[in-house]
């Protein structure tokens, strides 16, 4: 388990005790990032993609991935950035260890989480895939970086270009889209994505909390477009033939 640390909240003064939650690397040992005992919580006061992600190290392997920064809301209403001790290294576990409930509300998901998520059953070649359960929008984000990885691809990031809905990221040879609004996701939705992965000369693939319209389904159909919807354990569920395919296959 990674260490608890206690973290005072800026505003108010209260103290809570924090324990950082773990990720799944692609090796298979949860890694988290190794918290500052010492140092100040800061306020989040606004949002930028550049600090909302952290480099941590695998010890198991060494790979390094980016993870959500450490967050932990108070409930002053402030929501405070733990600070890390280090940015490029991490505590690997067990390998056998889920990692633990994200501590957040349910924000922009909507609905009620599940409990006691099944783990998906992957091909020789993968290991079981390990969800991460969906309480906020970030969360959603976190899911679908986590369900790439797993499916093999590698350096995932932040889209060059925003979307006009939802968070765009990107790897190598290929463009997401995730939407976590309770909206389904529209015809002109899967069409921009489209289009802007067509003028990179990448695949794409489309993240919905929500579902999607029936026109942007049929849409999806003809330009090739693997359709995800995201439960609330993290799970992404084929929705179209061409998302079945690409959860059986992986990346190539």
């Amino acid at each position: 388990m990674s260490e608890s640390v206690s973290v005072r909240c800026p505003a108010c003064r209260r103290e809570h005790l924090y324990e950082a939650t773990a990720y799944p690397c692609a090796c298979g040992a949860p890694v988290a990032p190794a918290l500052d005992p010492h140092a100040a919580a800061t306020a989040v006061t606004h949002r930028a993609w550049d600090d909302e992600w952290i480099g941590v190290r695998c010890t198991a392997c060494g790979r390094e991935n980016e993870w959500p920064r450490p967050e932990l809301g108070c409930p002053c209403g402030t929501v405070m950035r733990v600070p890390v001790a280090r940015a490029d290294t991490g505590q690997a576990q067990e390998a056998d260890m889920d990692p633990p409930a994200r501590q957040a509300d349910t924000g922009s998901a909507g609905r009620q989480a599940d409990t006691g998520p099944a783990q998906r059953k992957a091909p020789a070649a993968r290991r079981a895939f390990q969800p991460v359960t969906i309480r906020t929008a970030r969360d959603a984000v976190t899911a679908a970086a986590v369900y790439l990885r797993w499916l093999g691809y590698r350096d995932i990031r932040r889209a060059d270009q925003r979307p006009p809905t939802g968070i765009g990221i990107a790897a190598h040879g290929l463009l997401a889209q995730v939407d976590p609004t309770v909206r389904p996701a529209s015809l002109r939705d899967v069409e921009c994505l489209w289009l802007t992965a067509m003028t990179e000369s990448v695949a794409c693939v489309y993240f919905s909390l929500a579902g999607y319209a029936p026109d942007a389904r049929a849409r999806a159909e003809t330009l090739g477009v693997p359709l995800f919807v995201l439960d609330l354990t993290g799970t992404p569920q084929p929705v179209n033939g061409l998302a079945d395919e690409l959860d059986a296959t992986g990346a190539r």
